[in-house]
């Protein structure tokens, strides 16, 4: 019985080890005691790699970084593929392992096991399906392994490579996710996770800078999303309030457009959020995408006046048309005659070499001034 529960420990832990720092620490532990060895770990290594070392997780006693080098030179520079040869899940000892080695190689790699301590050995292949492949090792200076010791391990090679396989996975998506994370902080856009009540639930990194900040945005003591300007905030709650609401399928049962704030420009769309997350609590009911500028327009006149080579004024009225305002409303919102405002415009787009407002749009929005 006692044999079983170690095993069940060892096995949990394995399960449990993408999520330790460092990985997989418990599980070695718990394989170096169950065996009795000096040495436990797990060496990583990617199928395509090419000259980069292997990762190494460690429990116990470190192996001398020579016997790593030479063991390096021997056994994979002079042939990359030599541990995907190994067979998977069969448990090898240390005389197979050099029996993989030219014989000068070999002579040389058992004097310096031995003088590192390394009497004996046994490592266990296993290979994951995106072409990671890992040994799990373990080493002693004196004592043989016995069968029950190799048992456990090729008992164990399944479970992690599940576990590995996992662990790979949600890597990819962590590596995906940061991409994705950091194309939608240069565009401006972020996005917040509400429920029923209008209440934060979570935040991209770039909406909780701009909740944290209070411009335009802001959060209430207890938890409610507010707009800063009264009419945008009422607004916003009656947003929350219709999409919260079972749908009646029109489209503004689907999602709602907001104009939070002019300076710094910001605006949301909201939309009802999916429930596939039925195990998650505090799941949200309402989805507000955001977009809107880090910066106060002063900073992006002076920014769209040097990129351009543009007078003050009519970097002020390039933005304000940028933003999707017509020649008319631009020029009122800045106090300038329609004639004025048209006179302007016609500047702009000669100096910008652009053929209309559609054309300014779309300059701006794909020059350096939108990762600014």
């Amino acid at each position: 019985m006692a044999i079983i529960i170690e095993d069940s420990d060892i096995v949990s832990a394995i399960y449990d080890g993408p999520f330790e720092q460092p990985l997989w620490s418990t599980f070695l532990d718990r394989l170096r005691s169950a065996l009795r060895a000096d040495y436990a770990a797990i060496i990583f290594r990617a199928e395509d790699a090419g000259s980069h070392r292997p990762v190494e997780l460690v429990s116990g006693k470190r192996v001398a970084p020579a016997l790593r080098a030479m063991w390096e030179d021997e056994l994979h520079r002079s042939d990359p593929r030599s541990q995907a040869r190994l067979r998977e899940g069969r448990v090898y000892d240390l005389a197979e392992l050099l029996d993989r080695v030219d014989q000068p190689g070999a002579s040389s790699a058992r004097d310096l096991f031995a003088a590192s301590g390394i009497g004996h050995l046994r490592m266990v292949r296993l290979t994951e399906p995106s072409g990671v492949s890992a040994g799990i090792y373990c080493t002693r200076e004196r004592g043989e392994f016995t069968p029950a010791d190799s048992a456990l391990l090729s008992k164990i090679a399944p479970h992690l490579r599940r576990a590995l396989r996992s662990h790979i996975a949600l890597e990819r998506e962590k590596n995906r996710f940061s991409i994705a994370s950091e194309v939608v902080e240069r565009l401006n856009f972020g996005w917040i996770a509400l429920n029923a009540q209008g209440c934060v639930v979570e935040t991209s990194p770039e909406a909780a800078r701009v909740l944290q900040h209070g411009r335009g945005l802001k959060t209430a003591r207890n938890g409610r999303l507010l707009a800063v300007d009264t009419a945008a905030d009422r607004r916003l709650a009656s947003a929350i309030r219709i999409l919260a609401a079972p749908s009646d399928g029109s489209a503004s049962a689907r999602t709602q457009a907001i104009n939070v704030s002019q300076d710094p420009w910001m605006e949301l769309l909201l939309t009802r959020a999916h429930r596939d997350g039925q195990l998650l609590s505090g799941a949200p009911a309402v989805i507000a995408y955001l977009q809107g500028d880090n910066r106060s327009d002063a900073d992006r006149h002076e920014q769209i006046a040097q990129l351009f080579g543009l007078l003050p004024s009519e970097a002020r009225l390039t933005l304000a048309l940028s933003r999707g305002l017509s020649i008319a409303e631009a020029g009122q919102a800045l106090g300038l005659t329609l004639e004025t405002a048209r006179n302007y415009s016609k500047k702009i787009y000669a100096k910008t070499g652009t053929r209309g407002q559609p054309d300014l749009v779309r300059l701006i929005l794909t020059s350096v001034l939108a990762l600014a």
